[in-house]
This record gives structure tokens, C-alpha cells and sequence, in this order.
């Protein structure tokens, strides 16, 4: 009897399951007109969100350098706040985060079949480095996309990390086995994308795959995409969509999106194609072979995904809160270009926002994610509706992960008792390491 329940209930989640997962991910989010300047919004109030630290948040924003600070929540504009002269007209480059356009661009290419990641670059950029031949037909598309072309990050004056000319691109190891963040054999695969779509330049090429489909515009200039904060907040919304758009799927390679967004090699597990990765157990950052151990922003959310650039331009994407988040600005201080101190305490700033009780936990519950008991003193179990889930982590407050471990049925019994009394997020992860469901629990 028990098992016939459990099999009728089994086959009633089934039916109410949409056929296309894409659509689940995208049924409840908003996507602004392509033109014009309608965007609906909602109040942090209505959300949850506590005006203390919202207000904090922005003045630190404010303190920071920052020329802009977007908050998307399923789309909608929470937050929407320029400083100084600065003007939701007012446009400023992405610098790096750019990258992270670049590689969406490629899927698109790859989808049309223009191109293949296992090309040698050779075979549209000929003799683009002073690699001995053999060496130079190693170096694949996929190479450039994860940091991995063995190609010389550091080349001697008067070349940079980001020169372009066959002379400054040296050979020095064999590729996918260095990762190095290197910007001069990034930007190569802009020549890649016009040569393979036989489209005259990047710009018109950004246009008409994307901008012109999402409503975001902007330009390419000496290698950087320079637009409005409204059209990085599209982009991000695009990302967060999955390549979807308002209920158009225009990125359909989704294996292609999988990888882009999950770690694309082992020596740096933060680094998808041209994509930052929170939440690994590691991570390195531009212009150091060293390993550090870690998510690459602790009082973030271990699913967030970025788009980061020179002096702090940012854009995040937290898939299991539903939020885009976008800065642009000067620097908020020590320049570099990923991952800094000031990510740590803008993301510390911006959780905090989220003081009040929300439906997060009701939601869970519905959709069947149990965790009991709560607090926990000795074990936690986590439930979950169906056998969907591969593993389940908890993570402390800064968002570093203290347990995983699979889950091999409809509940997982976790230990706690060796875990510090206080607050952390359980999670459901799929078998890719998407997070499933999150919800606060707390040890006695």
C-alpha cells in the first residue's frame, strides 16, 4: 500500500512537470519590452527586504566609486540607482566582463554551425602567434574559451597580457595544461566570430545574434562592449533565463550553456568558458599560478556565476535567489580584474538585505525539500520530492562549503554534530551541480 502511494504521488509530480524544463526555468520571470523604456519593478518591502541595509548598501555603492548599481529579482528592477553624473542614458565598458559575452557569442556560432570548439584557431586567424607551427595548430577555440592556450601571459615589454600581434603571443607550454588569464589570446576569437560568420565586424555581428533579440544595445570598441547598465542587466536576465527570452529559446545549445557555466577544466575549477565560478573548493585569479582554496566570493551565494572585469565592472547571476546584479564604475580600490575584497563585502552587503523571513522556505516545503529538524543538533535529513537530486551540501555563512555528500534516495541524513551552533544553507544539487533548492537551517 505504502509503495503504491508513493508511486501514485511519483506519478502525479510527473504529470505536473512541464514537458520542457527550459520553460519551468523561465515561467516566472519578467522580460522587459526590446524597446523603450518600460521595466516593470518591485519594492524591496514587498520582497522582504529590510531598508536599513539596503540603504547601506547603496551608500557603500555610492562610496565605492560606483556609477551604477542594478538589482534584477525574476527580472523585475528592485533596484535601479546611478551616482554622480551618471544616467540611465549614460553608457561605460564592460571591460573583461566582456568576455563573458564573447563566449555566449560563440554558442550562438557553434549552434549555427559556423565553427566548432575542437577548431584549430589556425584554420580562421592562419599565422596568428610566434608558436612553432605544430605547436600554434594545437591551440583550439576551446583553449581560448578556458584560459588553457599554453600561450605566454607575461610576454616581454613592449608587449602585455593584452597584446594581439603574432610577436607578443610566445609559446610556453602545451595547451590544457596551464591556465592563465590572458587577454591577448582571448580577444582572438572577435577576429574568430567574424571570420566564421562572414559578418563585418563584432558590433553588427553582437546586434544581430543578441542585441537586437533581448533589447541590448551597445558597441564594440577597441575589443571592449561598451553600453547602458539597463543593457548589462539584459544580458545578465539572459543568462539567468538560461538563453531563453521571454519564452524564446534563442541560446538552444544547451549543453553548449552547461559548460559554459560550470567548471571547463581542473586547474582552475572557478572558470567556465570565459565565465567566473563560485562555490569550488578552489580558484585562481589573473596573473598568479597560484592555487587558493576556497569559493571565489565566500558571503556569496555558491551558485552565483560572473561576468567580471577591470575595475570592478560586474555582472552577477544568481540562479537559486533569481537575481542580476550589475555595477559599473571606477574602482572600488586595489584594481584588478576578477574577484576582489570588495566582491566579498558588496555580496556581505547585499545578503544582508534579505533580514526578514521570506517565502523561501514555504517554497521549499511545497515543492517537497524538507530539512528536519530545525535547528539540528546531531543529524539533519534532508528530504526531496523525487529521486532527482544527485548530492546535498550545507554551507556556513560566508558560503564555503563545510559538507556534501550524495544522495542515494528520498532522504540524506547529514551529520552536524561536529559543525559550529549557528545558521547555514542546505542544498539540492543535480547531478551537473545545479542547486536545485536552498533553504536557511540552523545547528544548535
Amino acid at each position: 500500500m505504502k509503495n503504491a502511494l508513493l508511486l501514485a504521488g511519483l506519478l502525479i509530480l510527473l504529470l505536473l512537470l512541464p514537458a520542457n524544463p527550459a520553460a519551468a526555468q523561465t515561467s516566472n520571470l519578467y522580460f522587459p519590452p526590446l524597446t523603450g523604456n518600460t521595466w516593470a519593478s518591485t519594492t524591496p518591502a514587498s520582497l522582504g527586504w529590510c531598508q536599513t541595509p539596503l540603504d547601506s548598501l547603496l551608500a557603500f555603492a555610492g562610496r565605492k566609486g560606483s556609477k551604477s548599481l542594478l538589482i534584477l529579482k525574476d527580472g523585475r528592477m528592485v533596484v535601479e540607482q546611478y551616482y554622480g553624473t551618471y544616467t540611465a542614458d549614460s553608457a561605460w565598458y564592460w571591460a573583461s566582463a566582456g568576455k563573458s559575452l564573447t563566449a555566449t557569442l560563440v554558442g550562438l556560432a557553434r549552434q549555427d554551425g559556423q565553427l566548432n570548439l575542437t577548431d584549430s584557431t589556425s584554420q580562421y586567424l592562419g599565422r596568428w602567434t610566434s608558436a612553432p607551427r605544430p605547436q600554434q595548430r594545437q591551440i583550439q577555440l576551446l583553449h581560448q574559451l578556458t584560459m588553457t592556450t599554453g600561450l605566454d601571459d607575461s610576454p616581454p615589454a613592449p608587449c602585455d597580457n593584452e597584446s594581439t600581434t603574432p610577436a607578443c603571443l610566445l609559446y610556453l607550454a602545451p595547451p590544457a595544461t596551464r591556465w592563465a588569464y590572458h587577454t591577448g589570446a582571448y580577444r582572438t576569437l572577435q577576429n574568430v566570430l567574424t571570420q566564421a560568420s562572414g559578418v563585418a565586424n563584432m558590433t553588427t555581428y553582437t546586434s544581430q545574434r543578441l542585441g537586437n533579440r533581448i533589447g541590448m544595445t551597445g558597441l564594440w570598441y577597441n575589443d571592449v562592449f561598451v553600453s547602458k547598465a539597463r543593457s548589462m542587466a539584459r544580458f545578465g536576465l539572459f543568462i539567468l533565463a538560461r538563453g531563453n527570452w521571454n519564452g524564446t529559446q534563442i541560446l538552444t545549445d544547451a549543453a553548449y550553456f552547461q559548460a559554459m557555466t560550470t567548471p571547463s577544466q581542473t586547474l582552475n575549477r572557478s572558470y567556465g568558458y570565459l565565465w567566473w565560478l563560485n562555490g569550488q573548493a578552489s580558484y585562481k585569479l589573473p596573473g598568479s599560478q597560484i592555487t587558493l582554496p576556497g569559493p571565489l566570493i565566500p558571503s556569496a551565494p555558491a551558485d552565483l556565476i560572473a561576468a567580471l572585469g577591470k575595475n570592478d565592472q560586474k555582472i552577477y547571476v544568481v540562479p537559486s535567489l533569481g537575481l542580476v546584479v550589475v555595477r559599473q564604475g571606477n574602482s572600488a580600490g586595489a584594481s584588478r580584474l576578477a574577484a576582489s575584497s570588495f566582491d566579498t563585502e558588496l555580496w556581505t552587503r547585499i545578503m544582508a538585505v534579505f533580514c526578514r523571513p521570506t517565502a523561501t522556505a514555504a517554497a521549499a516545503e511545497a515543492a517537497g525539500f524538507l530539512a528536519f529538524p530545525n535547528p539540528a543538533n546531531e543529524t539533519l535529513t534532508l528530504r526531496q520530492p523525487a529521486q532527482t537530486t544527485a548530492s546535498v551540501r550545507l554551507l556556513d555563512a560566508l558560503g564555503r562549503e563545510v559538507r556534501r555528500q550524495s544522495s542515494a534516495g528520498m532522504e540524506t541524513s547529514v551529520s552536524v554534530a561536529a559543525l559550529a551552533p549557528g545558521l547555514y544553507t542546505a542544498q539540492w544539487l543535480d547531478a551537473n551541480g545545479r542547486v536545485l533548492m536552498s533553504r536557511k537551517v540552523a545547528r544548535e
